[in-house]
Protein backbone atom coordinates (compact mmCIF):
# COMPACT_ATOMS: atom_id res chain seq x y z
CA UNK A 1 0.00 0.00 0.00
CA UNK A 2 2.98 2.73 0.50
CA UNK A 3 4.08 2.59 -2.81
CA UNK A 4 0.15 3.70 -4.11
CA UNK A 5 0.39 6.41 -0.87
CA UNK A 6 3.61 7.65 -2.54
CA UNK A 7 2.17 7.56 -5.67
CA UNK A 8 -0.82 9.78 -4.70
CA UNK A 9 1.30 12.11 -2.56
CA UNK A 10 3.35 12.55 -5.56
CA UNK A 11 0.26 13.53 -7.72
CA UNK A 12 -1.31 15.91 -5.15
CA UNK A 13 1.03 18.90 -6.05
CA UNK A 14 0.04 18.73 -9.78
CA UNK A 15 -3.67 17.92 -8.89
CA UNK A 16 -3.56 21.18 -6.63
CA UNK A 17 -1.64 23.47 -8.98
CA UNK A 18 -4.41 22.91 -11.61
CA UNK A 19 -6.99 23.33 -9.11
CA UNK A 20 -5.49 26.52 -8.16
CA UNK A 21 -5.49 27.82 -12.05
CA UNK A 22 -9.04 26.80 -12.54
CA UNK A 23 -9.95 28.49 -9.00
CA UNK A 24 -7.93 31.93 -10.43
CA UNK A 25 -9.45 31.63 -13.74
CA UNK A 26 -13.51 31.24 -12.69
CA UNK A 27 -12.87 34.28 -10.43
CA UNK A 28 -13.75 37.47 -11.28
CA UNK A 29 -10.34 39.08 -9.68
CA UNK A 30 -8.28 36.16 -11.51
CA UNK A 31 -10.25 37.29 -14.75
CA UNK A 32 -9.67 40.65 -14.48
CA UNK A 33 -5.67 39.87 -14.29
CA UNK A 34 -5.72 38.08 -17.69
CA UNK A 35 -7.83 40.63 -19.28
CA UNK A 36 -4.77 42.86 -18.21
CA UNK A 37 -1.74 41.14 -18.82
CA UNK A 38 -2.76 39.88 -22.11
CA UNK A 39 -3.62 43.29 -23.44
CA UNK A 40 -0.88 44.83 -22.39
CA UNK A 41 1.21 42.19 -24.13
CA UNK A 42 -1.03 43.03 -27.42
CA UNK A 43 -0.53 46.96 -26.97
CA UNK A 44 3.31 45.27 -26.98
CA UNK A 45 2.41 43.90 -29.94
CA UNK A 46 1.10 46.99 -30.98
CA UNK A 47 4.62 48.83 -30.93
CA UNK A 48 6.42 46.29 -32.57
CA UNK A 49 3.61 46.58 -35.11
CA UNK A 50 3.39 50.22 -35.73
CA UNK A 51 7.13 50.35 -35.64
CA UNK A 52 7.67 47.85 -38.80
CA UNK A 53 4.81 49.34 -40.44
CA UNK A 54 6.41 52.55 -40.64
CA UNK A 55 9.00 51.67 -42.58
CA UNK A 56 6.73 51.94 -45.70
CA UNK A 57 7.52 55.24 -46.19
CA UNK A 58 10.62 54.35 -47.39
CA UNK A 59 11.76 54.88 -50.26
CA UNK A 60 9.39 53.13 -52.79
CA UNK A 61 8.52 51.05 -49.47
CA UNK A 62 11.93 48.68 -50.14
CA UNK A 63 12.51 48.79 -46.15
CA UNK A 64 9.47 47.58 -45.89
CA UNK A 65 9.60 44.72 -48.11
CA UNK A 66 12.40 43.49 -46.82
CA UNK A 67 11.14 44.28 -43.51
CA UNK A 68 8.27 41.10 -44.17
CA UNK A 69 10.09 39.24 -46.24
CA UNK A 70 12.63 38.51 -43.29
CA UNK A 71 9.89 37.76 -40.40
CA UNK A 72 7.91 35.72 -43.34
CA UNK A 73 11.23 33.89 -44.36
CA UNK A 74 11.41 33.19 -40.21
CA UNK A 75 10.75 29.57 -39.07
CA UNK A 76 9.18 30.34 -35.86
CA UNK A 77 6.70 32.86 -37.90
CA UNK A 78 3.79 30.32 -37.71
CA UNK A 79 4.84 29.28 -33.72
CA UNK A 80 4.58 33.04 -33.00
CA UNK A 81 1.52 33.72 -35.14
CA UNK A 82 -0.41 30.97 -33.45
CA UNK A 83 0.54 32.35 -30.13
CA UNK A 84 -0.61 35.95 -30.96
CA UNK A 85 -3.84 34.25 -32.20
CA UNK A 86 -4.12 32.61 -29.03
CA UNK A 87 -3.34 35.96 -27.15
CA UNK A 88 -5.86 37.39 -28.80
CA UNK A 89 -8.60 34.74 -28.32
CA UNK A 90 -7.89 34.61 -24.69
CA UNK A 91 -8.04 38.74 -24.21
CA UNK A 92 -11.42 38.58 -26.16
CA UNK A 93 -13.18 35.54 -24.17
CA UNK A 94 -12.23 37.17 -21.11
CA UNK A 95 -13.36 40.38 -21.39
CA UNK A 96 -16.66 39.12 -23.11
CA UNK A 97 -17.04 37.53 -20.18
CA UNK A 98 -15.95 40.29 -17.63
CA UNK A 99 -18.13 42.28 -19.32
CA UNK A 100 -21.15 40.11 -18.87
CA UNK A 101 -20.85 39.62 -15.44
CA UNK A 102 -20.22 43.00 -14.30
CA UNK A 103 -23.92 43.52 -16.00
CA UNK A 104 -25.29 40.84 -14.13
CA UNK A 105 -23.91 41.84 -11.07
CA UNK A 106 -24.80 45.55 -11.01
CA UNK A 107 -23.59 46.52 -7.78
CA UNK A 108 -19.85 45.26 -8.67
CA UNK A 109 -20.10 47.11 -11.81
CA UNK A 110 -21.21 50.19 -10.08
CA UNK A 111 -17.77 49.50 -7.74
CA UNK A 112 -15.25 49.06 -10.28
CA UNK A 113 -16.57 52.31 -12.43
CA UNK A 114 -16.79 54.39 -9.12
CA UNK A 115 -13.20 52.95 -8.50
CA UNK A 116 -12.25 54.21 -12.24
CA UNK A 117 -13.50 57.73 -12.04
CA UNK A 118 -15.85 59.37 -14.07
CA UNK A 119 -17.63 57.23 -17.14
CA UNK A 120 -16.06 58.43 -20.95
CA UNK A 121 -16.96 57.66 -24.24
CA UNK A 122 -13.57 55.05 -23.79
CA UNK A 123 -15.35 53.36 -21.06
CA UNK A 124 -18.43 53.34 -21.95
CA UNK A 125 -18.08 51.80 -25.20
CA UNK A 126 -15.04 48.98 -24.43
CA UNK A 127 -17.47 46.07 -25.33
CA UNK A 128 -18.19 47.63 -28.72
CA UNK A 129 -14.79 48.82 -29.65
CA UNK A 130 -13.21 45.50 -28.70
CA UNK A 131 -15.53 43.97 -31.31
CA UNK A 132 -14.98 46.27 -34.26
CA UNK A 133 -11.44 46.10 -33.79
CA UNK A 134 -11.66 42.22 -33.95
CA UNK A 135 -14.11 42.28 -37.33
CA UNK A 136 -11.16 45.37 -38.88
CA UNK A 137 -8.44 42.28 -37.32
CA UNK A 138 -10.19 39.80 -39.45
CA UNK A 139 -10.27 42.55 -42.99
CA UNK A 140 -6.81 43.54 -42.60
CA UNK A 141 -5.47 39.80 -42.18
CA UNK A 142 -7.96 38.93 -45.50
CA UNK A 143 -6.02 42.20 -47.43
CA UNK A 144 -2.81 42.07 -46.69
CA UNK A 145 -2.00 38.06 -44.91
CA UNK A 146 -4.68 35.89 -47.38
CA UNK A 147 -5.13 37.98 -50.48
CA UNK A 148 -1.44 38.47 -50.68
CA UNK A 149 -1.45 34.55 -50.90
CA UNK A 150 -4.37 34.45 -53.61
CA UNK A 151 -2.45 36.25 -56.14
CA UNK A 152 0.45 34.87 -58.20
CA UNK A 153 3.00 36.05 -58.34
CA UNK A 154 2.71 37.85 -55.21
CA UNK A 155 2.95 40.96 -55.13
CA UNK A 156 5.34 43.66 -53.04
CA UNK A 157 3.59 43.96 -49.71
CA UNK A 158 4.29 47.87 -49.80
CA UNK A 159 2.60 47.86 -53.09
CA UNK A 160 -0.78 45.79 -51.80
CA UNK A 161 -0.43 48.04 -48.86
CA UNK A 162 -0.65 51.20 -51.09
CA UNK A 163 -3.16 50.01 -53.35
CA UNK A 164 -5.48 49.36 -51.07
CA UNK A 165 -5.57 51.86 -48.75
CA UNK A 166 -5.53 54.39 -51.39
CA UNK A 167 -9.30 53.62 -52.35
CA UNK A 168 -11.83 55.26 -49.93
CA UNK A 169 -13.10 52.12 -49.32
CA UNK A 170 -10.09 50.31 -48.03
CA UNK A 171 -9.13 53.75 -46.27
CA UNK A 172 -12.34 54.42 -44.54
CA UNK A 173 -12.77 51.27 -43.57
CA UNK A 174 -8.68 51.23 -41.72
CA UNK A 175 -9.52 54.95 -40.78
CA UNK A 176 -12.72 52.99 -38.06
CA UNK A 177 -10.57 50.20 -36.94
CA UNK A 178 -7.93 52.96 -35.97
CA UNK A 179 -10.96 55.31 -33.97
CA UNK A 180 -12.47 52.00 -32.69
CA UNK A 181 -8.43 50.95 -31.47
CA UNK A 182 -7.92 54.20 -30.40
CA UNK A 183 -10.95 54.65 -27.95
CA UNK A 184 -10.02 50.81 -26.61
CA UNK A 185 -6.30 51.79 -25.69
CA UNK A 186 -7.51 55.34 -24.21
CA UNK A 187 -9.58 53.10 -21.21
CA UNK A 188 -7.50 49.65 -21.24
CA UNK A 189 -4.24 51.12 -20.85
CA UNK A 190 -5.60 52.76 -17.56
CA UNK A 191 -7.50 49.68 -16.31
CA UNK A 192 -5.13 47.32 -17.31
CA UNK A 193 -2.55 49.05 -14.92
CA UNK A 194 -5.04 49.11 -11.98
CA UNK A 195 -6.66 45.70 -12.35
CA UNK A 196 -2.87 44.19 -12.16
CA UNK A 197 -2.88 46.39 -9.01
CA UNK A 198 -1.24 49.90 -9.76
CA UNK A 199 -3.29 52.12 -8.06
CA UNK A 200 -1.68 55.01 -5.89
CA UNK A 201 -3.52 58.82 -5.94
CA UNK A 202 0.45 59.80 -6.95
CA UNK A 203 0.90 57.28 -9.43
CA UNK A 204 -3.07 57.52 -10.94
CA UNK A 205 -2.55 60.89 -12.75
CA UNK A 206 0.63 59.70 -14.59
CA UNK A 207 -1.22 56.10 -15.88
CA UNK A 208 -4.23 58.80 -17.03
CA UNK A 209 -1.94 60.75 -19.18
CA UNK A 210 0.22 57.47 -20.37
CA UNK A 211 -2.96 56.51 -21.49
CA UNK A 212 -4.11 59.69 -23.48
CA UNK A 213 -0.49 59.76 -24.79
CA UNK A 214 -1.07 55.56 -26.16
CA UNK A 215 -4.41 56.52 -27.71
CA UNK A 216 -2.96 59.58 -29.76
CA UNK A 217 0.00 57.68 -30.66
CA UNK A 218 -1.31 54.74 -32.10
CA UNK A 219 -4.08 56.81 -33.45
CA UNK A 220 -2.03 59.52 -35.46
CA UNK A 221 0.13 56.43 -36.21
CA UNK A 222 -1.97 53.58 -37.73
CA UNK A 223 -4.17 56.61 -38.83
CA UNK A 224 -1.32 58.32 -40.57
CA UNK A 225 -0.84 55.22 -43.48
CA UNK A 226 -4.66 55.20 -45.28
CA UNK A 227 -4.88 59.38 -44.99
CA UNK A 228 -0.86 59.73 -46.80
CA UNK A 229 -1.77 56.89 -49.31
CA UNK A 230 -5.53 58.10 -50.38
CA UNK A 231 -4.66 61.50 -50.55
CA UNK A 232 -1.30 60.52 -52.62
CA UNK A 233 -3.46 57.82 -54.55
CA UNK A 234 -0.76 55.31 -53.24
CA UNK A 235 2.09 56.76 -54.70
CA UNK A 236 3.81 58.18 -51.72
Amino acid sequence: MEPRVDDLGARRPARTSMSWIRRALSSSVGQKYVVAASGLCLIGFLVTHLGGNLLIFSKDGAAFDSYAHTLESNPLLPLAEVGLGLLFVVHIAMAVRVSFQNREARSQGYAVRASLGRRTIASGSMLVTGLVVLVFLVVHLYDFRVGKLLVDPQPSLAGLVKSRLATPLGAGIYLVGVAALSLHIRHAFRSAFQSLGANHPHLNPLLEKAAIAAAILFGLGFASFPIVFLMSGGGA
